[in-house]
């Protein structure tokens, strides 16, 4: 067998979840967006709920230094923590949906706004600056407290 006819695996459960998540987008297109950003959301409110269960208190800092020992610090690097304000930069998407598209992207990354909407609380805003999905050399994610007027 040559190596043009080795199928790709992944690695990871994540790269199996990304794997269907591109499948069903190539298949549906924009149509499935609405629906795959439901269950993301979904999966992210039950991993900030049992994360809020473990942890010390439900500051930012403190839930993203815990969301942050799942990164693979070889593709993602933290660029500011506080209570207010947590900003990571990252050159892969751990499911694999570069060159894919920004809402995509958008929908997928429920997962991490519910995650920390549903373990710090729901004031947090999401805003994906970079993102590889849309062909950018590298992704810049804030999360941040938005502040009352």
């Amino acid at each position: 067998m040559t190596q043009n006819n080795i199928e790709k695996l992944p690695s990871n459960p994540i790269e199996a979840q990304g794997l269907l998540i591109k499948a069903m987008y190539n298949r549906f297109g924009e149509e499935v967006l609405p629906i795959i950003k439901d269950i993301c959301r979904k999966q992210g409110k039950s991993l900030g709920l049992k994360s809020k269960k473990k942890l010390p208190n439900c500051n930012l800092s403190t839930v993203a230094k815990a969301f942050a020992k799942s990164f693979d610090q070889n593709y993602v690097k933290i660029i500011s923590i506080s209570d207010n304000k947590f900003q990571i930069h990252g050159t892969k998407c751990p499911f694999s949906l570069e060159n894919t598209s920004r809402e995509l992207c958008e929908a997928v990354m429920a997962i991490d706004h519910e995650y920390f909407r549903e373990a710090v609380n729901d004031k947090i805003e999401l805003k994906i600056l970079k993102t590889v999905a849309e062909g950018d050399p590298y992704c810049d994610t804030i999360y941040e407290i938005k502040r009352e007027l």
